[in-house]
């Protein structure tokens, strides 16, 4: 099987500019299921955006850029519509960062015989592929960002995946600032990226050889601290208070930045919970996996607040471009100002005297 004739259409990323979807998505509130909670999915976030007092959180799981996505949230980010990002290390990593260092993700077909693919080196993400050769460049990319990190004074030490991310954005400032890249239009304005399993993508190998190579020679290395994203994203609940989520699949991204609100409380805050949350999944809630769990069900832990919150149940790929494009072609956010949450790390977090573990107790 020749790769040549495997990689030859490229996946093109969505454009919500070109399609006004507003009355489509005024047609679908007029309709029954999974349109209608579309529907109010959409004049939810739509709101959240419009709200001067809100951040607005972002979660990405499952295989989205790869599989055309990029623009939409480049949009977004462009937009003012999204403070900040917690997302798996794949989207950011083995697609968003590998397309930006010049690479695709090219149509393919799920009716393949996958042992001649790994032979011809190409991955498969169901129906798209990618090229094994250039995911290993990707991979020496983080690699040689991980070395220069600890070449610096005092630059082997642990790092949050914020960190990190942010300093990848400002490797592809360096080297390719005409990239069309989520971590790179972030990197510009502030919005911070959380990858809370930052090693479980192309990064982990590019940081296992990092951290080999430097062990072998006695050297001090880079490790990537996920207690401290955690920490960041509470601060960011802290210092903004009211926060809305739009969640793009569940896993990981979806229950750390529901927990914030929790952990929040744990150090001795009094926060509110979650104001907005809109939840895009085809996972079930049947079997109590964490996919599929209600935002009903997240305000029974004092995470959502459910005054505004919405499931859609249906694939991404379908679901978010027309929620996007309506809020994008609302206009709303045209009032919006970017809030740099960036800047908040730039200062220690506060603890309060009496944390939320002995408030319990002493209840």
């Amino acid at each position: 099987m020749n790769k040549n004739n495997l990689l030859k259409t490229t996946v093109e990323h969505y454009d919500i500019k070109k399609v006004n979807v507003i009355p489509m998505v005024e047609m679908m509130e007029r309709t029954a299921f999974q349109a209608r909670n579309l529907a109010t999915a959409a004049k939810y976030v739509d709101t959240m955006v419009a709200d001067a007092d809100c951040g607005v959180i972002l979660t990405l799981a499952g295989s989205l850029i790869s599989a055309g996505q990029k623009g939409v949230i480049l949009d977004m980010v462009r937009c003012n519509m999204v403070d900040a990002i917690v997302s798996t290390g794949a989207n950011i990593v083995d697609q968003d960062f590998f397309e930006a260092l010049g690479f695709k993700h090219y149509q393919g077909t799920q009716f393949v015989n996958d042992n001649d693919l790994r032979e011809a080196h190409v991955d498969r993400i169901y129906d798209t592929y990618i090229d094994e050769d250039e995911l290993r460049l990707c991979d020496e990319t983080v690699h040689k960002i991980a070395e220069e990190l600890a070449a610096r004074p005092n630059g082997a030490r642990a790092y949050s995946s914020r960190e990190f991310i942010h300093e990848m954005g400002k490797y592809l400032e360096k080297n390719h600032p005409k990239a069309e890249s989520i971590v790179l239009e972030c990197y510009r304005k502030g919005v911070p990226i959380f990858c809370p399993a930052f090693s479980d993508c192309s990064a982990g190998f590019g940081l296992v050889f990092h951290q080999v190579a430097a062990m072998n020679a006695g050297r001090p290395y880079v490790t990537i601290d996920s207690v401290a994203d955690f920490r960041e994203l509470t601060a960011i609940k802290v210092e903004q208070g009211v926060t809305g989520l739009l969640m793009l699949g569940g896993g990981v991204p979806k229950n750390f930045v529901q927990d914030i609100v929790v952990s929040a409380e744990f150090l001795g805050y009094e926060v509110e919970m979650h104001k907005y949350a809109v939840q895009l999944t085809v996972a079930d809630e049947r079997d109590g996996a964490l996919s599929g769990s209600t935002l009903k069900e997240a305000n029974s832990w004092g995470k959502v607040d459910t005054a505004m919150e919405q499931m859609v149940f249906g694939e991404l790929t379908t679901t978010l471009p027309i929620i996007a494009g309506y809020v994008y072609h609302k206009g709303t956010w045209k009032n919006r100002k970017a809030r740099n949450f960036a800047a908040i790390f730039t200062k220690p977090m506060a603890l309060k005297a009496e944390g939320y573990a002995e408030t319990a107790v002493s209840k």
